[in-house]
C-alpha cells in the first residue's frame, strides 16, 4: 500500500507495519495525519521506532487522532490524560497481561491507544496483537448467524480490581459482533480481560460461547508479535484488535507511558 509521505512495512499478511519516514517529536502536518490515518486503517497497529517522546510530546501526539479518553486507573500528576506503564523487580502485577481490548468496559470504549517505551529489558516484554477482523471471518456461517445480535457485559472490576479492590470502576453493554465505523469490516468484540457474561444466554452457555471465543480469538494464525526496543512506539485500533503484553522479564524494568483516543465515530 502507497502513502504519500510514509512508508509502511507489513509484518503479517493479516496485521501490523513499520512505520518509516515520521518523526512523532514534530508536529504532524495534515498530509501526515491522513497517510496515518488510513495507516492505521489498513493495518491495525503500526509501529514507529527511534521516537525520543516525554509525556506532553505523547499527548501531543495522541490530539492529532482525537481528544484524549482518560484510564479508570490514575494518570500522572502533570497530565491526567498519560498512564505511566512501569514494571520491575517490585511489580506483582503488569498492565495487560492477559489478552483484552483497552477500556471495552466504558460506555464508549477508546478508539486507540499509543504506547511509548523508553526502558526495555534486556530480553523479552514483547507485544502481540490480534486482528479481530481476521477472527472474525474465521467463524463459521452458523456461528456468525448465532452471534449476530448478541450483547455482553464488560467489568472493569476484572482487569482493574487486582491494582485497587477498593476503585469504582465502569460496566458497559456492547454487541458481541460490532462492526467497525472507518472501514465497515465486522468483528469480534468480547476479550477475557473484561468480558462477563453473554446477556442473552444462561450462564452456563454463557460461559462456555465465552469461552470459546476467547480461544478463538487468540488463535497464532490471526496474530503478530512485535518486539520493542528503547523508544519504540506503538498505535493500535482498539475497534479491531485485541493485544497481551507478555511478562517474561521479571525482575528487569520495562517502563514507558500510554494515551487513549476518545472514539469519535460511533459507540461500540
Amino acid at each position: 500500500m502507497e502513502y504519500d509521505t510514509l512508508k509502511a512495512h507489513p509484518i503479517t499478511p493479516r496485521i501490523g507495519a513499520i512505520i518509516e519516514g515520521v518523526d512523532l517529536a514534530q508536529p504532524l502536518s495534515t498530509e501526515q495525519l491522513a497517510d496515518l490515518n488510513r495507516a492505521i486503517a489498513d493495518h491495525q497497529v503500526i509501529f514507529f521506532r527511534d521516537q525520543k517522546l516525554d509525556p506532553a510530546l505523547l499527548k501531543r501526539v495522541g490530539q492529532h487522532f482525537g481528544p484524549l479518553a482518560r484510564h479508570a486507573l490514575k494518570g500522572l500528576p502533570d497530565h491526567p490524560e498519560v498512564r505511566k506503564l512501569h514494571a520491575d523487580e517490585t511489580s506483582k502485577h503488569v498492565a495487560g497481561e492477559e489478552w483484552h481490548t483497552d477500556m471495552s468496559c466504558a460506555e464508549r470504549p477508546p478508539m486507540g491507544s499509543i504506547l511509548y517505551l523508553h526502558t526495555l529489558p534486556s530480553l523479552g516484554g514483547d507485544t502481540i496483537f490480534a486482528s479481530m477482523y481476521a477472527a472474525y471471518d474465521a467463524l463459521s456461517d452458523r456461528m456468525k448467524a448465532y452471534l449476530e445480535g448478541l450483547t455482553a457485559t464488560h467489568d472493569g472490576r476484572l482487569a482493574f480490581g487486582r491494582f485497587d479492590p477498593k476503585g469504582d470502576y465502569p460496566i458497559a453493554v456492547h454487541p458481541v459482533i460490532r462492526s467497525h465505523p472507518v472501514t465497515g469490516k465486522k468483528v469480534i468484540y468480547v476479550n477475557p480481560g473484561f468480558t462477563s457474561q453473554i446477556n442473552e444466554l444462561s450462564k452456563l452457555e454463557s460461559d462456555a460461547i465465552l469461552h470459546y471465543l476467547f480461544q478463538h480469538c487468540a488463535n497464532e494464525y490471526f496474530q503478530m508479535r512485535f518486539r520493542w526496543e528503547p523508544h519504540s512506539v506503538a498505535f493500535w485500533d482498539n475497534r479491531c484488535t485485541q493485544h497481551l503484553a507478555i511478562w517474561d522479564y521479571y525482575p528487569e524494568t520495562r517502563s514507558g507511558y500510554r494515551v487513549q483516543i476518545e472514539d469519535g465515530e460511533a459507540k461500540a
